[in-house]
């Protein structure tokens, strides 16, 4: 069997990689807590669904354009408008399967072999592998729990080098719910506007998932639009993770590359899809107060419930639906030998499934996500401090 360099250089993302586990093991009978996957377990709202079954009604049935229905694309430009303060046209939106495809777009448009890619981690798994699969190189820059998993803007900068044409990250985080505040992201866009050939992917996927404080979009920061690709999509703030539909807001040239390069993947995204995505960037924002409602309620139960294991420290995320524990007292160097060798075991021995920290760039983490009931929540973390105090014995 003869697999490409690229497939063998590659790796299964983490949190896919759990997620397939617990499905097997579930087949087995085995009863299995998942807290791996960033998927909310609420419900769709009503007016997208009520938006799909007008479009299974309508003539939306054939090819899409490959950048996505022109009505569709100016209801996301004035989205951005309405929500971030971004001034962009219907032709500087690309609308892809998910918001993954819409950055792998970016990253095959902008990146190539000798280019480096800067990405602070924590991070999100697929960021590392989709520079990869370009041929270009992920340059990680580390953070602490100390530092609320945010490196320093000056640790970032030194990281730049001639080669580097993107600098990555999302906020909130993925996986840490970290959210990088104006003044940082300030701090950071001065960086950035000392290098000419430098561009960023700002991941906003979470934005509608903010505790306290505000959301703000890199690119409405002075200079940084013609810098920047914002990427955003429909799996989180709508609950709408099996539609696969994201989308980027980017200078014309950068949009027009990633219609190029999907034209060759892809071609447009689901027609049924977008019709949903056309409703659901319409709507009030207002809309997901309820949702954040619960997944505050969630952050601060299982915050509660983490600190009863000696050892696991955790900061106080201020978005998403993450939790990134430093768990580095409960690996012996022995049985459990790392963040990898703990999941496994807390999946085994007891029935919950984490992700361990180090495809996050993050070793000695684990990333617990409370986008789930409550009971499950305390009913997960029970059985992990039970696991994790038969460790403490063994």
């Amino acid at each position: 069997m003869h697999l490409s360099p690229v497939v063998k250089a590659i790796v299964e993302p983490a949190t896919l990689l759990m997620a397939r586990r617990c499905r097997e093991l579930r087949a087995q009978g085995r009863d299995i807590i998942d807290l791996s996957l960033g998927e909310p377990d609420h419900d769709p709202p009503a007016f997208a669904l009520e938006a799909a079954q007008e479009a299974l009604r309508g003539p939306w049935h054939k090819y899409t354009p490959v950048n996505g229905y022109a009505d569709v694309r100016q209801a996301i430009a004035n989205k951005f408008k309405r929500d971030n303060g971004l001034e962009y046209t219907a032709d500087q939106v690309v609308v892809s399967t998910g918001a993954k495809h819409s950055i792998m777009n970016v990253v095959m448009s902008l990146c190539g072999p000798g280019d480096e890619v800067v990405i602070p981690a924590p991070y999100w798994v697929s960021y590392s592998e989709q520079v990869r699969l370009a041929g270009a190189k992920p340059v990680i820059v580390s953070s602490t729990l100390e530092e609320d998993w945010k490196p320093p803007v000056e640790r970032i900068a030194a990281a730049i080098t001639p080669r580097t044409r993107l600098l990555m990250f999302s906020s909130p985080c993925n996986p840490s719910g970290s959210v990088l505040s104006r003044k940082e992201l300030e701090s950071l866009a001065e960086v950035v506007a000392k290098h000419e050939e430098l561009y960023v992917i700002a991941d906003e996927i979470y934005e509608h998932i903010v505790f306290e404080g505000e959301h703000v979009s890199f690119a409405s920061l002075p200079g940084m639009a013609e810098r920047t690709i914002t990427v955003n999509g429909l799996s989180k703030a709508f609950a709408l993770t099996g539609w696969r539909v994201g989308y980027i807001g980017a200078p014309l040239w950068i949009a027009q590359a990633c219609t190029k390069v999907q034209g060759q993947f892809t071609s447009g995204a689901n027609s049924i899809g977008q019709r949903v995505a056309k409703a659901c960037v319409e709507a009030d924002p207002a809309f997901v107060k309820g949702m954040r409602a619960d997944f505050l309620r969630r952050r601060d139960l299982t915050l509660a419930a983490l600190s009863k294991i000696p050892g696991w420290r955790c900061n106080v995320p201020q978005g998403a639906f993450y939790l990134l524990p430093d768990v580095r007292s409960s690996i012996d160097g022995k049985t459990i030998k790392g963040s990898v060798d703990l999941s496994l075991h807390l999946l085994d021995s007891v029935g919950v499934s984490l992700v361990e920290g180090r495809s996050f760039g993050a070793e000695g983490t684990l990333r617990i996500s409370y986008a789930t009931s409550d009971a499950k929540l305390v009913e997960a973390m029970d059985r992990v401090a039970k696991a994790v105090a038969q460790l403490g014995s063994a």
